[in-house]
C-alpha cells in the first residue's frame, strides 16, 4: 500500500504525513519516547517494517535476527490491518525511560481488534527505542 505524503498523518496529529512522521522514518530521531510512539504507529500504517525493525529494543519479546521473517510479519500485520485511529491516554517521560499509555483502534475485516497499550521506552545512545508493552483493559 501506497501512502501519500501529502495524506494527513496516521498519528493524528493534523499534519501532513510529510511534515510529520515521515522525517522520523526517514532517520530523524524523536525528541521522546511520545513522538517514538506516535511515529512507530505511523510506521505500522504505512507499512514500514524496517522503521519498526529498527527502532525495537534488543529486549523486545518479538525482537529476532530473522530479519525477513520479522519484516514479512510486520507487513502482513500492516496490510491487514485497517487502523483508524490513534489516542495518547497517558505520557509519562523520563531521561532514559518513559511511557505512552494509548489506545488504537484497528480492525481486521469486520473483527475489533483494538486494544489499550501501556509502553516502555528506553534511550539508548540518544534513541528512543521500544522495550515492552502490556495491554490493559
Amino acid at each position: 500500500m501506497k501512502y501519500s505524503v501529502n495524506a494527513q498523518c496516521p498519528c493524528g496529529s493534523g499534519l501532513k504525513y510529510k511534515q510529520c512522521c515521515l522525517p522520523y522514518h526517514k532517520g530523524k530521531l524523536p525528541k521522546n519516547a511520545l513522538v517514538l510512539m506516535k511515529s512507530r504507529y505511523s510506521g505500522f500504517v504505512v507499512a514500514d517494517a524496517k522503521y519498526i525493525i529498527k527502532t525495537t529494543h534488543k529486549e523486545n519479546q518479538d525482537y529476532t535476527d530473522d530479519f525477513n521473517l520479522w519484516e514479512k510479519e510486520i507487513l502482513q500485520f500492516s496490510h491487514n490491518g485497517d487502523f483508524q485511529k490513534l489516542e495518547i491516554l497517558e505520557f509519562v517521560d523520563g531521561e532514559f525511560e518513559a511511557y505512552v499509555t494509548f489506545k488504537a483502534t484497528i480492525f481486521f475485516g469486520s473483527e475489533d481488534a483494538s486494544f489499550i497499550e501501556k509502553s516502555k521506552f528506553y534511550k539508548i545512545e540518544r534513541k528512543w527505542l521500544y522495550h515492552s508493552g502490556e495491554f490493559l483493559g
